[in-house]
């Protein structure tokens, strides 16, 4: 078992072609909410142990998905035992257009971690021109632009073309970032 976690729910495909990547990144475990909501028992107990959670889901109406909602109010019993207290804590987002309101979600996701006492850690790449003077290319690294958080983009395209290679790559080192991050605090 990792001491990384990445939990997401996925409606579409995109989010979980994301959440492979982010773990891939990180040598996270992989832990899909399903279609109602839920986890197993066998998983959350895979987050409890874990050093760091990194918590993805799409972008719907300006905010996360109803099942990560579901599963984050789920979570209240470890809020309540402060079970979660200090671990790192990260998020990840995909919609449809360019922004999509997907700030909105991160910061729903950031709150979220910062109930439960978790250290929130965010996004470090560039981009392609942090001066703003270019236009940014599907191959580019960070090329939405986020800091808060991972934020990628998925046209109307099945998830074996969409999000591009540029936001998958910086998945990846979204992922190695908040696992360099949790390998500084002592376990």
């Amino acid at each position: 078992m990792s001491n990384i976690a990445v939990v997401y729910h996925s409606g579409y495909g995109h989010t979980a072609k994301v959440a492979q990547a982010v773990a891939e990144g990180a040598k996270a475990d992989l832990i899909a909410i399903d279609a109602e909501g839920n986890i197993t028992d066998a998983e959350w107990s895979k987050l409890d142990a874990a050093r760091a959670i990194i918590f993805g889901s799409p972008t719907y109406m300006g905010t996360v998905s109803w099942q990560f909602k579901k599963f984050a109010d789920t979570s209240s019993k470890r809020w309540f035992a402060s079970e979660w207290q200090d671990k790192i804590a990260a998020g990840f987002t995909n919609s449809h257009s360019a922004s999509g309101d997907k700030l909105s979600t991160l910061t729903y996701m950031m709150v979220f971690s910062m109930q439960h006492g978790m250290i929130w850690t965010g996004q470090t790449e560039r981009g392609p021109d942090p001066t703003g003077t270019d236009v940014a290319k599907s191959t580019d690294i960070n090329r939405v632009g986020s800091f808060s958080g991972l934020m990628t983009q998925a046209n109307n395209e099945s998830p074996e073309v969409s999000p591009p290679s540029g936001d998958i790559e910086t998945a990846k080192l979204f992922g190695k970032r908040i696992a360099e991050i949790t390998g500084k605090f002592k376990p």
